[in-house]
């Protein structure tokens, strides 16, 4: 396939006809490298210089990046980026095969329409637009895996580095207003042991389900306490969350109960590190159970996802307002954005999908958003390439 027959329904079709789910379960995980194959196919055959990055321990995983124009040492280039995967779909509620590209009622169905691989499309038929002799900086595309269980992809690329890059433009469903901030998240186990014992004698054991309920009182004390000492009000939810998940614990009503797990789910607002809160609750179990009969251990679930915050006052930010009409907002979802900041790289969220249409049966994306995003992206390239 060659530049001038790029035809985007055909390239929005193929990527949506290829599966590429990721999961935590291994039983819905699938691997993501035949859509890598299909979008190196294409930008190669555009002119891009393309880059396929395996993930570690991984070979049916792996990252793309390419770039075409100029690059140097000095260069300071724009990026595009998203990522490949999927979730999983729930079978009986689709009322189209989710693999099957299908357009109607001026939407396109289909698993990853709004979340979100359309994008890539979207950018390689924006990129038609653009004279590419006219480039004076590089334009990047980057194409993660594992977004949507574990951010792996996005990890292996802090990891890797990516030269060259100043600006980046993460096309997640945003309804085509900029973003420049969200809130992280960490989620992590707490898991108590104590002893277990007949339950007609309290001295037979120690109950590690009556401890946990003390775990509890402190966690949603605590809890209080940061939503009184943060607050961002661009957000919708304005304050830290904590959420009490899951918990397990116990076998028997005349047993004392000798083991128990919480899970717990924290999303912190721009300015609230990771560490530093995990930090916090094992400094409140370590104090609660010292010299007592419980032990406990705090694990991480997975390795959490920091809050982005971009500043107003970054070129980025300014020229996507002006060019959306729109001021920059905050999302309660998380992106690989903080990776690619954590880069040095400038980045803000804007995609022509609406979340309300993640992660949902007969996801679609409305066509009267796909010009609009084109237009975005060809102006960004001339503002920050040309």
């Amino acid at each position: 396939m060659t530049k001038s027959n790029l035809d985007l329904i055909s390239m929005i079709r193929g990527l949506i006809g290829t599966p590429s789910m990721s999961s935590v379960s291994p039983a819905f995980d699938t691997s993501n490298l035949a859509v890598i194959e299909l979008l190196a196919a294409w930008l190669e055959d555009f002119g891009f210089s393309v880059e396929v990055m395996p993930l570690p321990n991984q070979p049916d995983k792996a990252n793309l990046l390419a770039s075409i124009g100029p690059l140097f040492a000095e260069s300071q280039g724009l990026m595009f980026a998203g990522h490949t995967d999927t979730v999983p779909y729930d079978a009986g509620r689709w009322s189209y095969d989710p693999f099957k590209l299908v357009e109607s009622n001026q939407r396109l169905y289909g698993l990853g329409s709004s979340d979100m691989k359309a994008f890539f499309a979207i950018v390689l038929e924006a990129l038609k637009g653009i004279e590419i002799n006219k480039l004076q900086q590089p334009t990047f595309i980057l194409a993660t895996a594992d977004e949507e269980s574990s951010m792996m992809g996005a990890r292996r690329l802090v990891e890797r580095g990516c030269p060259g890059v100043r600006y980046a433009v993460i096309g997640e469903p945003t309804g085509l207003q900029p973003i420049n901030a969200h809130k992280g998240i960490m989620m992590e186990s707490i898991r108590l042991t104590g002893r277990a014992g007949h339950s007609s004698n309290p001295d037979f054991g120690a109950s590690a389900l009556e401890a946990m309920h003390e775990v509890i009182a402190d966690l949603l004390a605590w809890r209080k306490q940061l939503q009184a000492d943060f607050r961002d009000e661009q957000f919708s939810v304005p304050v830290p969350t904590l959420n009490l998940g899951q918990i397990k614990g116990g076998d028997n009503p005349n047993r004392i109960c000798g083991e128990c797990e919480l899970h717990i789910d924290l999303r912190p607002l721009p300015g609230m590190a990771l560490a530093e809160l995990r930090e916090e609750i094992e400094k409140r179990l370590q104090r609660r159970f010292k010299q007592t009969d419980i032990s406990w251990q705090l694990e991480q679930l997975f390795p959490g996802t920091p809050a982005l915050h971009t500043p107003a006052s970054s070129p980025l930010v300014q020229e996507a307002e002006a060019l959306t009409k729109q001021c920059c907002g905050a999302v309660a979802f998380c992106t690989e954005a903080p990776y690619l900041s954590e880069l040095g790289i400038e980045t803000i969220v804007l995609g022509p999908g609406d979340i309300d249409q993640a992660h949902q049966p007969d996801e679609y994306l409305a066509l009267d958003r796909i010009d609009p995003m084109q237009r975005v992206i060809q102006q960004l390239v001339k503002r920050f390439c040309y």
